[in-house]
């Protein structure tokens, strides 16, 4: 009576302050006093190992549990396999209920009064946590198949689970969600001892495939009806839709149905169910599977083998005959690891060949300690039997038993979709494979049945039900094309277009409203940054606006992708640099180019004269004349004016080369020059921003922006730096002069040279930033949304139209040095220059070579002077002789004019034979022999003048026969020596032989003189073997 009376005093003072290890003390003394040792020496020489059980009967899992365990001993020791142990466990149970304290007093008295060499259980992580002390200090292994200890494995080497892996069923979990590309899960799970260490390794493995955990639903487990209904609210009023739920079989019950009462059980939800220590599925009849349309759970796999078909049918019947009102068809899965967990203790204890001996079964006390509790020692046996249950491998109900770091190894995990109140396998987790629809090959999952009974996968967020964003709007002033507020309090502007376009997109409705961040004054209510921060703090729940996406901001607010040009670049005045004047003309060239013609204009017409110098009359005469018609030659072919006749092939074919060089020249310095006088060329009056630095000019910004931070990095004094609002403040203080430099982000400076494009241009690198973007909070899925809206808007016709607004029809071009006219280079030339020059040498040495071919017996018959006088005289014959007529027999008659008549002279005779020189000359000699000696006609021509000859010649031509007697008559054709004479028949010609007389009448009979005259012609037409033909011309 005093004991009992002790008892219910100490664990009353317990439950007040919670010391647990205080009421040990009088639980071991009550025991201790007169309790005999329980362990020994069967009959029959078994040996009996006491082994503890605390579970709770109540439970589902406890009540299955314990029943699977007395199965287990009759089936071990029924097996003919074990018919020779001599050891025999014995199985003490506990009823402990699920307080704490009740298990740490059922495990005293286990280790004291009943000398357990083992415990298993206890059945919650709760109650693991108080008696984990008992087994480090009585060295009896816990064995728990349901339960977690809080401290790691290394710390507690007494505590063993040998149920499932709660790190790979989270690593199966985190699978299945990155399947589906969910971004962010929300675990709901109840605040006990069995989830501290599952909730971590989820949110691990889920970090671990970039899926975010923003909040964790914590329900407490004994939450009354209004407490999950908070929690459903909270879920409601999220964005998240993926739920991973992990609590007891209670708690679970009236969650889903109140979850199914709220509406968040429905389409576009993600329901995922973990296993836990009673799991709600294990009991088929329950009334939560009705609100659990379209949920998956994560359970562990467990080989459907026929001896699981057996122990089911045989659990069934005897479970059944002992309630018959149960709702269980079938053992749970702890059930399984129990019956498992009492053979692999069996194995272990007649491995482990536990004595008989009272010394090895009673527990050494230790004499150190003010308390019994304290002076409780170690069980040599209990340690044995530890050593052995953890070499123990064998394969059970639940598959191979083999302990590893105090747990069994991560198992496969099955994925479950129930429809209705049925479950469908869908596929398996394994280790190595990930989600797989067998075990044995890869293969996708099958079409899963989520809530609401859609069949496409949801997205992994919704819209919150009844949701309004505010949207804050920056109060903006200067640059009013971006934000204004014309007509009315709501915002317009481009970048609410954007904004409104882009939701307007989206696949579901997002209703919002807009807030202006202005004080009472209507001016703005802080700085950009200041409303950013707005988002972060939950004020917003999200901006809108010209805001400039940047690393400090985007860490604490999510920004969605830029929809405007990004980065900054600085904004000059331009000047035209065009100067006119009298030397303009020479600026399409360069210096060089301009020497480069000069040179190869003179080189051709060098070339040219040198090959037709010994054949055509125009290119002879008097050095100066001769060296006046090179040069006149040459600048003609520049305009294309030369008169020039070029008879000599080589020269023409260099003459046509030239002039195609000449073409392109004279094309390219006429664009040249047009350019240079009609395209304005505006060059920057500032090219670098480290000039403005050096000559200390003032530079300015656009107000309440994060300019002033780029400017400080770029190392401007501060003091030299000017803020401003507006556009037309920009142009003000650029055309003063008051700031060399305007520095700004590129949409702003658009949409000033869209008014100021002439006089402005944007010049300098890009420094690098993102542009404007809309601001969301951290990890809201509207972000990753609208980015994809604006990737697909950008590309639309609708977004053109709103640029053209923003920055014109016609965006002004940048006005650089690039966009000027530069002189026409040398370089630039090069290959024709060398055509031509390469085609003027290889004629002139053809020409070269020709000559000396055709003349060289000629000039090699003087063998008298020396050798280098024998070479300029050859050189000196080549230029100065012409050459033979022969070597011209396409040349055309010469035209000759006397008095009334034109004369055409055959190219073969040369006038001045004609009319040879003054007496005295050796030129007055006949180069030819006649067949005759000279007449008297060439004897009255002795005089041989010019003027004699040319008397001569005009009184033979202007002699006329009467046209009235022969009209109709053709020339006469005399044949003199080699020559050939055409004659008029009104002239006379007599050579002193009656064969010589003409068959027509003149009108008078010719003279002595007129028949001298003619045998003079004829005597020189003999000589030269050539031919005129005189012709008759009306006065």
């Amino acid at each position: 009576m005093t004991s009992a009376r002790t008892r219910r005093f100490v664990t009353a003072a317990l439950r007040r302050h919670g010391l647990l290890l205080i009421a040990l003390v009088p639980l071991l003394v009550v025991g201790a006093s007169g309790v005999t040792a329980q362990g020994g020496c069967a009959a029959g020489g078994l040996v009996e190992v006491n082994v503890g059980v605390i579970l709770d009967t109540k439970t589902w899992s406890g009540n299955t549990s314990w029943a699977c365990m007395e199965m287990a001993m009759e089936d071990f020791y029924a097996d003919a396999r074990h018919a020779g142990y001599r050891t025999r466990l014995k199985l003490h149970l506990r009823d402990a209920g699920s307080d704490p304290v009740d298990a740490a007093s059922a495990g005293v008295d286990l280790l004291k009064n009943v000398r357990a060499q083992a415990i298993v259980g206890p059945q919650t992580s709760t109650q693991a946590k108080f008696l984990s002390g008992l087994g480090i200090k009585s060295s009896v292994p816990f064995i728990s198949f349901s339960a977690y200890c809080s401290s790691r494995p290394g710390q507690n080497p007494y505590f063993i689970r040998t149920g499932w892996n709660d790190s790979s069923q989270a690593e199966a979990i985190a699978s299945l969600v990155q399947t589906y590309h969910w971004r962010e899960v929300v675990p709901v799970f109840e605040d006990d001892d069995s989830n501290t260490k599952f909730i971590p390794d989820l949110v691990d493995a889920l970090r671990q495939v970039g899926t975010r955990v923003p909040y964790r639903c914590k329900i407490r487990p004994l939450a009354t009806e209004d407490d999950l209904k908070r929690a459903i609210l909270t879920l409601k009023s999220n964005w998240t839709s993926v739920f991973v739920v992990r609590m007891s079989h209670t708690l679970a019950s009236k969650f889903f149905n109140l979850a199914k009462e709220e509406g968040i059980i429905s389409q576009g939800f993600v329901w995922i169910t973990a296993h836990g220590s009673t799991d709600i599925l294990d009991v088929v009849n329950s009334r939560a599977l009705g609100a659990m349309h379209g949920v998956l759970q994560v359970k562990p796999h467990v080989q459907d083998t026929v001896e699981l078909q057996n122990f089911r049918q045989r659990w069934r019947n005897k479970y059944r005959s002992k309630k018959p009102g149960t709702r269980l068809s079938e053992p749970t899965l702890s059930g399984l690891y129990a019956y498992d967990t009492v053979w692999a203790l069996a194995l272990a204890a007649e491995k482990a060949g536990c004595g008989c001996s009272k010394s090895e079964c009673v527990r050494s006390v230790s004499n150190s300690g003010s308390t019994d509790f304290e002076k409780i020692g170690a069980s040599k046996t209990a340690k044995k039997l530890r050593g052995t249950l953890l070499d123990v491998n064998f394969t059970g109900l639940s598959g191979e038993f083999k302990i590893q770091d105090l747990q069994l190894p991560s198992v496969n995990y099955e994925i479950i979709n129930i429809v209705g109140r049925e479950r469908r396998l869908l596929g398996f987790w394994t280790p190595g494979s990930g989600i797989s629809r067998s075990l044995n090959r890869t293969a996708d999952l099958p079409t899963i049945i989520w809530p609401g009974d859609n069949g496409a996968a949801p997205r992994g967020w919704l819209f919150p039900m009844n949701k309004n964003l505010t949207i804050g709007v920056p109060m903006k002033g200067g640059f009013d094309k971006f934000v204004t507020y014309e007509n009315g309090p709501r915002p317009k502007g481009f970048c609410i277009k954007v904004f409104e376009a882009v939701v307007a997109a989206l696949p579901y409705t997002v209703n919002y409203s807009y807030h202006v961040f202005k004080d009472g004054k209507g001016k703005s209510n802080g700085t950009y940054d200041e409303l950013v921060q707005k988002v972060y703090l939950k004020e917003y729940d999200a901006v809108v606006g010209d805001i400039t996406i940047l690393a400090n901001r985007s860490s604490y607010v999510d920004f969605t992708l830029p929809y405007t040009d990004s980065g900054v670049r600085m904004l000059v005045p331009v000047r035209d640099r065009r100067q006119k004047t009298a030397w303009t003309f020479l600026k399409p060239l360069t210096a060089g180019l301009w020497l480069g013609t000069g040179a190869f204009v003179v080189f051709t017409g060098f070339v040219v004269w040198c090959i037709e110098h010994r054949v055509n009359e125009g290119f002879r005469g008097p050095p100066v004349n001769q060296i006046g018609s090179v040069f006149y030659f040459s600048f003609s072919t520049l305009v294309f004016a030369h008169r020039e006749k070029i008879v000599n092939n080589l020269s023409r074919v260099i003459v046509v080369v030239w002039l195609f060089v000449v073409l392109i020249l004279q094309q390219s310095y006429t664009a040249s020059l047009s350019s240079i006088l009609t395209v304005e060329q505006l060059q920057p009056t500032v090219t670098n921003l480290e000039d403005v630095i050096r000559q200390g000019s003032y530079v300015g910004y656009l107000n309440d922006s994060f300019m002033p931070g780029l400017l400080k990095s770029l190392k401007i004094d501060e003091s030299k730096t000017i803020a401003y609002n507006s556009p037309t403040e920009y142009n003000e203080a650029l055309t003063t002069g008051r700031v060399a430099v305007i520095i700004d982000e590129i949409p702003y400076l658009k949409v000033f040279l869209e008014q100021y494009c002439r006089n402005y241009t944007m010049i300098g690198p890009t420094y690098k930033f993102d542009g404007f973007g809309f601001a969301f909070p951290r990890g809201s899925p509207l972000t990753s949304e609208i980015s994809r809206e604006i990737l697909r808007f950008a590309s639309t016709t609708k977004m053109s139209e709103l640029e053209k607004a923003l920055y014109g029809d016609n965006p002004c071009p940048d006005k650089d040095d690039s966009q000027t006219s530069s002189s026409l280079t040398l370089h630039s030339f090069q290959g024709l220059f060398i055509i031509t020059g390469a085609s003027s040498m290889l004629a002139l040495i053809l020409h070269i070579v020709i000559t000396f071919y055709n003349d060289w017996h000629g000039l090699n018959s003087d063998s008298s002077q020396n050798s280098w006088n024998r070479c300029l005289d050859i050189l000196s014959k080549l230029f100065q002789e012409r050459n033979c007529p022969s070597n011209n027999p396409d040349k055309e008659p010469t035209t000759k004019s006397v008095g009334t008549t034109t004369i055409e002279i055959p190219p073969n005779l040369d006038m001045d034979a004609v009319c040879p020189p003054e007496e005295g000359t050796p030129a007055e000699e006949l180069s030819v022999q006649d067949a005759e000696p000279p007449s008297f006609a060439h004897s009255v021509s002795s005089q041989s003048s010019w003027n004699k000859c040319r008397n001569i010649l005009s009184k033979l031509l202007q002699e006329r026969n009467n046209p009235s007697n022969n009209p109709d008559k053709e020339p006469t054709t005399k044949n003199v020596g080699t020559a050939t004479i055409e004659i008029p028949l009104n002239v006379l010609l007599r050579e002193g032989t009656p064969a010589e007389e003409h068959s027509v009448q003149d009108a008078e009979p010719p003279s002595v003189a007129h028949s001298e005259r003619g045998l003079n012609v004829a005597a020189f037409l003999s000589r030269n073997g050539s031919s005129i033909r005189r012709r008759q011309v009306n006065a």
